[in-house]
């Protein structure tokens, strides 16, 4: 008896696998909602270090990157590195099962083509266990330089998600301008147009409330409001907002998970057509 728990014990330590516990399942459900519109489907990379994600949106105009620390979980395992490609829509119906408050584990063995999610009721009087057939997703990793922007704005992401919701109404594009006055959010259709400008918050009381500005020279660049709206679906993860602009070089529209990491988006500017 002794020997054959013993060898149980010794095969359950062998088998390489992932698992990771989170204690409220809304943190993923959100990170899956502020990526699903972009996505359809994408590989998440786990590690040591934890889950890494990042992938171009279905029509290659935006790179979606998403990182979720080992720290930030309250259970992390992860025996070898190992790829898990997963359709989001499936996983998004499995997610829409658990509730806000339940614990969700992610799991799955080394080489398995299935993965599993077990939803935890708070008083573990429910068990939920939900299986996913993996994908094998030949998706191409870019790399990411590093770059020094020239402007940082920083402000409140529900304020932001607002402008971007009202100014896609008068056109497709929106001018974001960064000078030493603030921030200028523009946009212009064949009737009307509108402005918003934000100055930079003089006293801080509330940090989640703040505009600031970090700006070495002014810059102006153009983008496709939807995808900026898109963006603002992570609303929900973060109280703020960063956006990083230099000259010909795409925007970063960061939101930044509390405890557990950040998601990042890139978007190109708009390059405007001269009259010939």
């Amino acid at each position: 008896m002794l020997m054959a728990l013993f060898s149980l014990f010794i095969f359950h330590y062998t088998i390489k696998m992932f698992e990771a516990r989170l204690l409220r399942s809304s943190i993923l459900k959100k990170v899956l909602e502020a990526i699903k519109d972009l996505l359809t489907q994408a590989t998440f990379d786990c590690d040591d270090n934890g889950i890494q994600l990042q992938a171009m949106d279905n029509s290659h105009v935006s790179l979606v990157s998403l990182t979720l620390r080992a720290d930030g979980f309250d259970k992390y395992r992860c025996d070898r590195n190992i790829s898990l490609g997963m359709n989001l829509s499936s996983m998004s119906k499995i997610l829409k099962c658990a509730g806000d408050k339940d614990t969700v584990t992610m799991k799955a063995q080394d080489n398995a083509d299935t993965v599993t999610f077990v939803f935890e009721s708070p008083n573990q009087e429910k068990v939920s266990d939900y299986e996913m057939k993996l994908m094998n997703l030949d998706l191409e990793h870019l790399g990411i330089p590093e770059t020094e922007y020239s402007c940082t704005i920083r402000m409140p992401s529900a304020e932001f998600a607002r402008i971007c919701r009202d100014l896609s109404q008068f056109g497709e594009s929106m001018v974001i301008s960064c000078t030493k006055e603030g921030v200028k959010f523009s946009a212009s259709g064949d009737i009307s147009t509108a402005n918003i400008a934000l100055a930079q918050t003089a006293s801080i009381d509330k940090e989640e409330e703040a505009v600031v500005i970090e700006m070495d020279e002014p810059v102006t660049l153009t983008f496709a409001c939807q995808y900026l709206n898109y963006f603002t679906k992570a609303t929900s993860l973060s109280n703020q907002v960063q956006l990083s602009m230099s000259a010909d070089v795409p925007l970063v529209v960061e939101y930044r998970i509390p405890d557990i990491g950040h998601i990042r988006y890139y978007l190109a500017p708009k390059i405007e057509e001269e009259d010939s």
